[in-house]
């Protein structure tokens, strides 16, 4: 279902939202956003680039010196099954390194040359990247420059929405969407503070197709806390955003869900067993190696042979930690009960669309989505139920080729992490499914 640039330009407003929390919302005349409050921001205009099977970023028949970093070139790889529907969207989940946390944290890109650190660099790159990839929704995390944003991705014809941190931190989660191709129906801001789970926060936006009403779909976009010793948290935050989208989904009528972000866990994690299997017995495992992240120095990666598929760590079921009452509570919900769930039956669009092993690793997930100096490794996913499946995904890059460049961000990359981008189709039976039950108001 083709959307033209030029009819973005005049893009209606999407219908009423409601939202949770004391977020106050803002409108536009193309923008529905949710904030705590404003930052200031310049608004250059993006540079667009036309979507293909390959991108490249420079000329590539240009000679490369032998001091110029690798090419950075990433390919779409379609599904090996035919498409279910004729109706499909894309999705774009990027945390986009915060332009405060960039310079906070500035040993972390000490292989990073200044001016690539610079947001003005990097919110051109970014754009340029978002833009080029065309996609008809996007999940943003760490957005410290959101209006900055704003100012480029309305001209393309997109509305968005804004979260904000609790607490001292500026950086958030923010969504866009085609305002031609979908109609926001209901909003839903979640701040985990609310419920003793720290600053973090995540959306939550129920999306109808503007062509076709009975089309409908959920989108979640969360930044799980980053402390790797705070698995109890993490586990938390995850099973309530998988609580409050099952009960959306349900209300509009068991519409499909997408879950996207930086879930702060790899592959080989107790965290994505939860993710993936919708439970866990928390008994098992050292809530401070839940998530898998501190076996992902550089050094540890660039020294291992490259399949590690007979390294799949079950040493964590050996390593069980002390776990207190009040930190059982925040994994599970319950001080009384070890196995946390979740109601939502997910699964990976990277892992479901196969590549090949310079890219991905023995679950077919990516070998890395972030790099930088003390870290190489997978956290960012795009997560689906039933309803929808995914027909084609952006490949990341091989692990030699992030080695050659040495860390991100880079000049063709604008931020230390990679973006996931999926192309969706909807499944067979769900348009009758979400006719068959009437809206709640």
């Amino acid at each position: 279902m083709g959307c033209h640039a030029a009819s973005w330009l005049c893009a209606p407003m999407p219908t009423a939202t409601t939202t949770t929390g004391s977020s106050k919302f803002y409108k536009s005349t193309t923008i529905f956003c949710c904030i705590n409050s404003p930052a200031d921001s310049t608004h250059p205009s993006p540079s667009v680039s036309t979507g293909s099977s390959s991108r490249r970023w420079y000329n590539p028949l240009k000679k490369r010196p032998l001091d110029q970093p690798p090419e950075i070139v990433r390919h779409w790889i379609d599904s090996d099954h035919p498409f279910p529907s004729q109706e499909t969207f894309t999705v774009v989940s990027y945390n986009i390194l915060g332009d405060r946390n960039a310079f906070k944290h500035r040993d972390l890109y000490s292989n990073v040359p200044f001016s690539y650190m610079k947001w003005d660099h990097r919110r051109r790159v970014i754009c340029n990247e978002i833009i080029g990839w065309n996609p008809d929704i996007v999940c943003l995390q760490e957005v410290d420059k959101y209006f900055d944003l704003v100012s480029i991705m309305e001209k393309e014809g997109y509305a968005g929405s804004y979260k904000r941190r609790t607490g001292d931190t500026v950086d958030g989660c923010a969504m866009f969407w085609k305002a031609e191709k979908f109609r926001l129906l209901e909003g839903e801001c979640i701040e985990f503070k609310q419920y003793g789970l720290r600053d973090n926060v995540a959306q939550l936006s129920l999306f109808e197709m503007c062509e076709d009403e009975s089309r409908k779909l959920l989108v979640g976009n969360i930044h799980v806390l980053y402390n790797p010793s705070r698995g109890d948290v993490k586990l938390g935050q995850i099973r309530f955003l998988s609580s409050r989208a099952h009960i959306l989904s349900e209300k509009w009528g068991n519409v499909p869900v997408v879950l996207a972000g930086d879930f702060n866990s790899t592959p080989q994690s107790a965290m994505y067993q939860f993710l993936s299997s919708s439970e866990l017995n928390i008994m098992l495992y050292d809530r401070r190696e839940l998530s898998g992240q501190r076996n992902c120095h550089p050094a540890q990666v660039f020294d291992v042979e490259r399949e590690i598929s007979s390294s799949f760590i079950l040493m964590d079921r050996f390593l069980k930690g002390c776990w207190t009452d009040e930190e059982v509570k925040v994994a599970t919900g319950n001080a009384d009960c070890h196995v946390v769930v979740h109601p939502l039956k997910l699964k990976s669009s990277y892992a479901t669309v196969k590549s090949s092993t310079r890219t991905r690793g023995f679950n077919g997930e990516p070998l890395a989505t972030s790099y930088h100096s003390k870290f190489l490794g997978t956290v960012d996913y795009l997560w689906y139920s039933d309803g929808v499946v995914p027909t084609r995904v952006l490949d990341t890059l091989p692990v030699d080729i992030l080695q050659g460049l040495g860390g991100l961000p880079c000049r063709e990359v604008g931020s230390d992490h990679l973006a996931l981008v999926s192309e969706f189709a909807f499944a067979q039976g769900t348009e009758e499914g979400n006719n068959m039950t009437s809206m709640v108001t």
